[in-house]
């Protein structure tokens, strides 16, 4: 085709071959997944870009290249011979790794589009939140399942170990904490002192108090930091969510 056209020829070069997790040949019947398919999977562009650039190539003992540096250190002679083994274990680490680079408010517009998220107050709730959440994910169905208590409404439902958390000396407590953030500004500074002040006063430590407030707010038993939560929440949703899961009353 290049010579019937009079095209200058090109210089041809081959990858190596990319085996599965199992050790066989990548084919169309056998292991492939198109892009589209890795972007479900939550996994960032830059990410997998880096990746699969690494599976046929190298640059000394480098793993994490963005595209500039790729661009500006990639030559033939980096180009291995023997088959690379396509290992998921490795693509999550690198993803870990861009999504903590990654802008806040590009991760935020991701999230809000996977959990179909509308309201603009729980679109505020989930960047508040952002910073923290990021820094524990793996990918981006990890950081959407990790906001998705944030996109809840009252009555919560409990998971099994949120549940055993609810116990009636719980509630009770519950009722104290609800009392002692009342008089915040909802700030985390404000919330960070009144719970201390609170678990001081009643001779709790703080991680005493923190577990059942972070069952009524998120129906489970992980949650970013309780101060943080709270304030991403702010007064009016906190407060309810706490009644909530006391029955109702504060």
């Amino acid at each position: 085709m290049f010579r019937a056209n009079d095209w200058a020829l090109p210089r041809f070069a081959h990858i190596p071959l990319i085996h599965g997790a199992d050790g066989a040949k990548l084919s169309k019947r056998h292991g492939a997944v198109s892009v589209l398919e890795f972007r479900e999977q939550g996994f960032l562009p830059e990410a997998l870009c880096n990746y699969l650039l690494r599976l046929g190539w190298g640059h000394g003992d480098a793993e994490i290249l963005d595209r500039d540096a790729a661009i500006a250190l990639f030559d033939l002679d980096g180009v291995g011979r023997a088959a690379s083994r396509m290992d998921y274990a490795k693509l999550t680490h690198l993803n870990a790794h861009y999504m903590r680079l990654a802008d806040d408010d590009r991760l935020t517009a991701e999230v809000v589009a996977r959990l179909a998220v509308t309201a603009e107050s729980v679109v505020a709730r989930i960047r508040m939140l952002m910073p923290g959440q990021k820094e524990r994910a793996r990918t981006m169905v990890e950081l959407a399942a990790s906001a998705a208590f944030l996109t809840k409404t009252v009555p919560l439902s409990f998971d099994a170990k949120a549940q055993a958390l609810l116990t009636g000396e719980a509630c009770a407590l519950l009722g104290q904490i609800a009392e002692s953030l009342a008089g915040t500004d909802f700030s985390v500074e404000q919330i960070d002192a009144a719970l201390r002040a609170l678990a001081e006063s009643i001779g709790k430590k703080l991680g005493q108090i923190a577990q059942p407030i972070r069952a009524a707010l998120t129906g489970s038993t992980v949650s970013p930091p309780i101060d943080a939560t709270l304030a991403a929440l702010g007064r009016e949703e906190a407060l309810a969510r706490i009644a909530a899961a006391r029955g109702g009353s504060l």
